[in-house]
């Protein structure tokens, strides 16, 4: 068969041309959503007696047969039919004979494929925020077996003041719930339908398209027909959404080094999320952390990639959005990846609380609370700040911690010090201390716990909701 738009040309499409203009080699993975778009539209063909019932009904069943051999992966692509909407329209051709042309009535490749787009992407959204709450669900599980596990809390890398472990687990988990939220809000508009505008200027014939978006579960219809075609602003909103998801796990992908390094030593990582050097047996890398970490640029370039495709594009269509497609798939896949190891990788860290006491009780991150404890006898902070750098200068030059000075050694910086320094400093109530909404007091971080469970709930509900709409 010639192809299905070649009635205006002369010649053949050069071989080179062929190979290099087409998609199939990617866009293939928009197939199941292509069909679904296209049983959407022959029924609307139907409805609006645009095609006779008969037809529809022979279009609808040769399209189930071909969304068959699609899953089992009897289908077979060819370069020649360049992209996936017009392989799976000869396939169709090839199978019912030519009534399969009908198909195609009243629209175009251009708004065809971008409703295969919001199809494809609206469905990774809700997977995402699912695989999203998997990971804060591990967090969480870390923190409330370490609500009373005291580990330095680090500013420029250094030990600032101790806090509970779970409470830093908890950052996460915020972070991560900031990126579910802002998946979530960009749902709403991924599910717009572009299908119905044609090439660029709607059509002539007489077509219901919120019925099609009924059939698709979209929310609304593009409001413009050039906007329709031409818009990927819900790509590269996704492709944002998934570099600050990867850019948070970059940083916990940072600290799982650190952490696991002999240098620290806070945690252990399991066997099956790490690897061994060829030469050096007693090695244990945290490659699984460390490759996420790397990752994440790529993640950051199909974002930039995609901005500067778009950068001078007039309306509406042209070539150049095809490039909308490769990155996209390939940030779906890196992102799926990591969030798919990164849940397990947390559930089964072992935390080494006696090594992370062991570094609490051997710093000065416990100064602040001189300082607060000097104020609360009077003293302006100004002043008290500088009596604890003397104390912690002395400290260093004689080899000692805080706990470990004598009451007359404090004395000699101030008369204000009393037998209850001791107590103010030690890690507990250090940590105690904070008692404030957000700080990291036991009280607190138990609460932060209760709420991000609650959370976790509302999460869960969510993802069902819209997986329920999205499987189609």
């Amino acid at each position: 068969m010639s192809k299905l738009w070649g009635g205006r040309f002369t010649k053949q499409t050069n071989k080179l041309v062929e190979e290099y203009t087409a998609s199939i080699g990617f866009d293939q993975k928009l197939a199941e959503e292509d069909v679904q778009g296209s049983l959407a539209h022959v029924t609307m063909l139907g409805k609006c007696g645009i095609v006779p019932q008969e037809d529809v009904e022979t279009i609808k069943k040769g399209l189930l047969n071909v969304l068959e051999q699609i899953r089992s992966g009897e289908i077979e692509y060819s370069v020649s039919d360049e992209d996936i909407h017009m392989n799976i329209e000869k396939n169709l051709i090839q199978q019912i004979g030519p009534v399969g042309g009908k198909l195609h009535t009243g629209r175009s490749r251009n708004d065809q494929v971008a409703t295969d787009m919001h199809l494809y992407l609206r469905k990774r959204v809700v997977e995402f925020v699912g695989l999203l709450k998997e990971l804060q669900e591990a967090l969480i599980g870390q923190a409330k077996a370490n609500t009373d596990t005291i580990v330095p809390g680090y500013t420029h890398l250094q030990r600032a003041q101790p806090i509970l472990f779970a409470h830093h687990l908890m950052a996460y988990v915020a972070m991560f719930g900031r990126d579910i939220e802002r998946l979530q809000d960009s749902y709403k508009r991924i599910n717009v339908l572009p299908l119905g505008a044609g090439a660029l200027a709607g059509t002539t014939f007489p077509i219901d398209r919120h019925f099609v978006a009924e059939q698709l579960h979209f929310d609304a219809v593009y409001e413009n027909s050039l906007d329709a075609v031409s818009d990927r602003d819900f790509i590269l909103e996704f492709l944002a959404n998934a570099s600050a998801v990867m850019m948070h796990l970059s940083r916990l992908s940072e600290e799982l080094v650190l952490w696991s390094s002999t240098e620290f030593r806070f945690v252990e990582l399991d066997d099956a999320f790490c690897t061994g050097s060829s030469i050096m047996p007693q090695k244990k890398n945290p490659d699984v952390a460390e490759l996420v970490r790397g990752k994440t640029g790529r993640v950051y370039g199909n974002l930039f990639g995609l901005l500067t495709v778009l950068k001078s594009l007039p309306l509406a269509y042209n070539k150049d959005m095809q490039e909308d497609k490769e990155g996209m798939f390939d940030t779906v896949a890196t992102l799926q990846g990591a969030l798919q190891l990164f849940a397990p990788m947390i559930a089964t860290m072992k935390v080494n609380t006696g090594r992370m006491r062991e570094a609490v009780n051997q710093d000065f991150s416990n100064a602040t609370d001189i300082a607060d404890f000097l104020v609360g006898k009077g003293l302006p902070f100004r002043q008290a700040h500088e009596v604890i750098g003397k104390t912690v200068l002395y400290c260093i030059q004689n080899g000692k911690f805080l706990l470990d000075l004598s009451l007359d050694e404090f004395k000699q910086f101030s008369d204000l010090f009393d037998d209850r320094i001791y107590e103010v400093l030690q890690p507990e109530t250090v940590v105690n201390a904070r008692n404030v909404y957000g700080g990291t007091a036991t009280a607190q971080v138990e609460a932060a716990i209760a709420r991000a469970e609650s959370k976790l709930a509302e999460t869960a509900g969510w993802v069902q909701e819209y997986e329920a709409k999205v499987s189609l």
